[in-house]
């Protein structure tokens, strides 16, 4: 890492890292919070990071563009009826990297939630968002941009629920199942 300058200008020198996402972030039309994962300090506490999610929501909620820097950072978002969807990184990330797992995060709930991404849907399935997210992005390093290959592994761990996580009707189900199959024998 290192600086130097050149004609004038100050070229700062960044070691290139796996480290893309600094944030995710999903507001609703009014610009609260609804989901939001932080992958570094760069706001450590919940009130700073509220401060910046307004901050973000009002430069951003009333333009048609898909790009913001704000506070140092890259900023890309989308919204959709009632939410709004934001991937940050840091000022030097590369757009279109941000812009990979943004319309991987979009594209895969539209198919979870069968083309239906509004606030009321979202908030019913928010297991399949977290477990979404973290297949996309782990501690800020990108793992997939496809939103099939998300969907399917979402598909297959919300089947592997271990039994304290499932609910009472899934146990009672599946004892009925287990009857069902007993006394059939």
């Amino acid at each position: 890492v290192g600086a130097f300058r050149a004609e004038g200008l100050f070229i700062s020198l960044q070691e290139p890292s796996l480290y893309t996402v600094k944030a995710i972030l999903i507001l609703d039309n009014d610009g609260d919070r609804l989901f939001a994962k932080y992958y570094d300090d760069t706001y450590p506490s919940v009130k700073e990071q509220k401060a910046f999610e307004k901050n973000i929501f009002n430069k951003t909620h009333r333009t048609d563009s898909e790009i913001a820097l704000l506070e140092g950072l890259t900023v890309v978002y989308k919204s959709s009826i009632d939410l709004y969807f934001y991937v940050i990184g840091s000022s030097y990330e590369n757009e279109l990297m941000l812009m990979a797992v943004l319309n991987c995060l979009f594209d895969s709930l539209s198919q979870m939630l069968r083309k239906n991404v509004e606030k009321r849907a979202l908030l019913e399935n928010m297991e399949g968002l977290f477990l979404a997210v973290d297949e996309i992005v782990d501690g800020g390093v990108i793992l997939e941009s496809d939103p099939q290959q998300v969907v399917h592994r979402v598909a297959l761990r919300g089947e592997d629920v271990p039994l304290t996580e499932q609910t009472v009707s899934q146990v009672l189900q599946s004892a009925k199942e287990q009857i069902k199959w007993s006394l059939l024998r």
